[in-house]
């Protein structure tokens, strides 16, 4: 195995070789975890791949999956990566005419949705899919659904899927081993298509090779950080990139992966897994920041102050070990106090078992990081695109460093372009952007992934991300602002959910801000409101515009005076994935400026 080419099925039955008897993935049921070892994993695939060889999918079709997380998700990709077929993830969270782009773009020809919702929403553009033969539903659709693509389209079940490949394998048991010995290192493993804020989707096109290369990169650096031992709990849509990786780890490190039943149900899966891993994106970790924030607002004043005290000190405890410092015995007693009082009650949320939380998918605020990080949580921040296959770059677990997203991986290198561009090489690259040469000549020069996104190495090694590239604001003073730090901090803020800097051509910054409902509850009764009151009912209260006042003058403190917010908005409605989040929970920024862009010009005037 050590000099066969690099594809998934032969990582696959690697991971099966060495760990066949401990457990491979998991899910809850009744409030409690199901296992599945990896030799059972591997029947599951087997069963599956035949499966896909008797109704008809052939070497190299593309199957498009338009389904929230589930384990039965990762079966149907995982057996699919192994038959040597092209996986096209669609975000279950698409409206009809972006899944419609994506099916017919990738040339898929076999349909994966979860249930009667999904297939409903596409029924209207199905006869704009000529290539579609086949459709597979994750659970059974009903028969009023099942009339509308019977007589066009052949469809199953995924149980009528498992029982035809059960009983087909009886006669055909080595179709899986003749597709993983048979597998080229440049097939195509998956088209990726990127959630992007503006025009059209691209399609990343990810190789066998570069895929298995992604992982191999991760566990060269982590070097056995991470072992059997862990345990994952999976969360993150596989539709995106770092929700497909973390899907795949338990090939790397041979620990159990357990799929969440729902992200509305992950404080309780939590407690039920108890999990030592978990990758997230910085939405989770600002939600979880924000509530205990307020629920400190709301206690007494004594709690009030013994919160504020233990952040003092912890603070100071960890700019001495930092600072390779050995804190005194004083500072060390006063430390495990303010760990038993307040910071144990907040790592215990989180199972009381948690070694390392990995986050990526976009910057974190470096405040939040440190919260944590008195919590007993470590959080290793990375760095990572569609077209690098998720992390490209990942804080070491020997030292983390806030407010940067680490060290290259692997054989991963880092260059700069004159302007401060992140430029990637790397075996763990797309391979080209589907049918867009232009958009695969500008990405990709001379071996060199062109990132957009504007960085820096620190005197430690460390690559330090300051902004998109795209989102660099020039003032008509001619001065440059990153955005991207202001909107940062803002996030670190009790009651300031999103920001977007405005002043590209103006002669100062102004801001448009979002908020969440939940955010000023314990204050709705002072406010005057009733529970049921909208977002535009708080974004035009002058007691909610004076809290969120202070805080900009908060953030403003910490910048140049060219950096401050002069002016700021209040968004009337909730920042969302069916309005201005893309589904990996970043800003549409043209979609809210072209949305208010009234209130803007109001802020000039």
């Amino acid at each position: 195995m050590l000099n066969a080419p690099l594809t998934l099925g032969r990582f696959f039955k690697s991971r099966i070789e060495k760990s066949g008897d401990r457990y491979a993935l998991g899910w809850i049921e009744n409030n409690e975890v199901k296992n599945q070892t990896f030799n059972e994993y591997r029947k599951t695939i087997e069963i599956l791949s035949t499966a896909y060889h008797k109704i008809g999918i052939n070497v190299g079709e593309k199957i498009a999956i338009l389904s929230q997380t589930s384990k039965e998700w990762h079966y149907l990709d995982m057996a699919a990566l192994c038959s040597r077929n092209c996986v096209v993830p669609i975000y279950p969270s698409y409206l009809s005419h972006e899944v419609d782009y994506i099916f017919r773009h990738s040339d898929s020809s076999i349909l994966v949705v979860e249930n009667d919702k999904q297939i409903e929403k596409v029924l209207p553009v199905l006869q704009n899919w000529p290539n579609l033969r086949i459709i597979i539903s994750l659970n059974e659709l009903p028969e009023e659904v099942l009339k509308k693509i019977r007589n066009s389209h052949s469809y199953y079940s995924y149980k009528e899927l498992v029982r035809i490949g059960t009983d087909e394998h009886k006669t055909h048991p080595d179709l899986l081993e003749n597709h993983i010995q048979n597998q080229l290192p440049e097939e195509y493993a998956s088209i990726i298509y990127t959630s992007g804020t503006t025009g059209e989707p691209k399609g990343a096109v990810i190789t066998q090779h570069a895929f298995t290369m992604m992982l191999k990169n991760i566990d060269k650096t982590i070097q056995g950080g991470f072992t059997q031992n862990d345990k994952a709990l999976v969360f993150l849509p596989l539709s995106h990139v770092l929700g497909r990786c973390d899907s795949l780890l338990h090939l790397v490190f041979g620990w159990q992966s357990v799929y969440a039943e729902s992200m509305e149900k992950l404080v309780d899966n939590i407690q039920i897994v108890k999990p030592t891993v978990m990758i997230a994106v910085p939405r989770i970790f600002e939600k979880i920041y924000a509530k205990v924030m307020s629920q400190v607002e709301e206690g007494n004043i004594v709690e009030r102050q013994i919160f504020k005290r233990a952040l003092v000190v912890a603070e100071n405890y960890f700019n001495k070990i930092d600072n390779d410092l050995s804190p005194s015995a004083s500072e060390l007693i006063e430390f495990r106090l303010a760990q038993k009082l307040v910071f144990s009650k907040i790592y215990a949320r989180f199972g009381g078992k948690i070694r390392y939380f990995v986050s990526g998918g976009a910057p974190l605020s470096e405040q939040i990081i440190k919260f944590l990080r008195y919590a007993n949580l470590t959080i290793l921040e990375g760095y990572g695109l569609t077209e690098t296959i998720a992390p490209c770059c990942i804080n070491p677990l020997s030292k983390q460093v806030a407010g940067t997203v680490g060290r290259p991986i692997g054989d991963v290198q880092i260059s700069f372009a004159p302007d401060g561009e992140i430029l990637i090489k790397s075996q763990a690259l797309l391979k080209e952007y589907y049918k867009n040469p232009e958009a695969t000549q500008e990405a990709l020069r001379d071996g060199w992934l062109y990132s957009g996104d504007i960085g820096e190495f620190t005197n430690e090694g460390y690559l330090k991300i300051t902004d998109r590239k795209k989102d660099l604001i020039k003032t008509s003073g001619g001065k440059y602002i990153a955005p991207q730090k202001i909107e940062n901090m803002a996030k670190a803020m009790p009651h300031i959910s999103h920001m977007i800097a405005i002043g590209d051509g103006k002669k100062f910054l102004t801001a448009l801000i979002g908020i969440e409902k939940e955010r000023f509850l314990p204050m709705l009764e002072e406010l005057g409101l009733s529970t049921d009151c909208s977002i535009a009912d708080l974004a035009a209260h002058e007691k909610v515009k004076e809290i969120i006042e202070k805080e900009v003058d908060q953030i403003n403190q910490d910048l140049a005076q060219f950096e401050t917010i002069k002016k700021f908005t209040i968004v009337p409605e909730e920042f969302t994935i069916e309005n201005f989040l893309t589904p990996s929970l970043k800003i549409k920024r043209k979609v809210v400026s072209a949305r208010y862009s009234s209130l803007i010009e109001a802020m000039y005037q």
